[in-house]
């Protein structure tokens, strides 16, 4: 973890994010740096966008929708249910590439 928070810190910071900072920033905080940790780190972030990525990670999960009026028609409320599942299927689909991430790094 403590690489990802490495690069979020140099990210936040301005700093581009380099094996050479981020062993910086490593070494500062007093840990022992891995250097085929701080490879993977940088090259797998390499073309990404750190802000789109945490805006994503940050989005709040949905508010299951407050009950409809009771003239909803049972078409409706089939539709209504294949959005939930939709919705709910893209928000899994999301964590596990977060988690995936997550594992690259520790």
């Amino acid at each position: 973890m403590e690489y990802v928070y490495a690069a979020l810190l140099l990210h936040s910071a301005g700093k581009e994010i380099t094996e050479d900072n981020v062993k910086a920033v490593l070494e500062a905080a007093g840990v022992e740096v891995n250097e085929a940790r701080v490879k993977a780190l940088v090259a797998a972030l390499e073309g990404v966008n750190i802000d789109e990525v945490i805006q994503k990670a940050a989005m709040p999960v949905a508010v299951a929708a407050a009950p409809a009026a009771a003239a909803a028609t049972p078409a409706e409320e089939a539709k209504e249910e294949a959005k939930e599942e939709e919705e709910e299927e893209e928000e899994v689909k999301e964590e596990e590439a977060i988690e995936g991430l997550g594992a690259l790094f520790g």
